[in-house]
């Protein structure tokens, strides 16, 4: 008699976010989400790649006690532009302020990833760069004014309405909406070849 195929182990993702669950759906990975319990910090000077990755450590870490030994999945994005920071805007004006300074400019997503298997943690981050066509101020306030900027890392979100602010990037897509798939795969693959369809 054949070895029954292993079964394949639902992550348990640290984050509320409907495009993180919407890319794990697409990639047909099986998954429950859950709120970490971690407070983002709101940095707007320093490494942004090491802000990242602590960050979906840290959010990885919060719930990794109730996993019951399931792999968790943490993620965390942010976005940088000539060693400033940016992370999601308290308010309307924030957000118009942070779309004014990406007009016509470059800026750089970068999603940290944390995967927490047993007393194993695979911490790695992936980048995009994102360049914006300029933007007038009405620009600037009709995108306000649709709301989407809210919970949006930069003020925006590529999958939405904020793609009319985009001239061009360089890079996985994926990693702007809020989940490096690139980087995803390559650490499923490695940890569970197979199981998730990949390696």
């Amino acid at each position: 008699m054949a070895d029954a195929a292993p079964l394949t182990p639902r992550l348990l993702l640290a984050s509320t976010s409907p495009q993180r669950r919407a890319i794990l759906e697409q990639l047909g990975i099986p998954f429950d989400a859950v709120a970490p319990d971690h407070d983002e910090e709101t940095l707007v000077h320093g490494d942004p790649f090491e802000l990242a990755r602590e960050q979906a450590r840290a959010k990885a870490r919060s719930v990794a006690d109730d996993a019951a030994g399931r792999p968790v999945l943490g993620v965390d994005t942010v976005v940088a532009l000539d060693g400033t920071i940016y992370g999601k805007p308290a308010d309307a004006g924030a957000a118009a302020r942070m779309l004014e300074r990406f007009g016509g400019e470059t800026h750089v997503v970068v999603s940290g990833l944390c995967l927490i298997v047993g007393g194993d943690e695979a911490v790695g981050h992936e980048s995009t760069r994102v360049e914006f066509r300029p933007l007038t101020a009405r620009d600037v306030a009709a995108y306000v004014a649709t709301g989407e900027w809210a919970g949006r890392a930069g003020g925006y979100a590529i999958q939405g309405r904020g793609a009319a602010l985009v001239r061009a990037i360089e890079g996985d897509y994926g990693n702007v909406v809020g989940l490096p798939v690139a980087l995803l795969v390559r650490v499923l693959s490695e940890r569970f070849a197979g199981l998730y369809g990949f390696g």
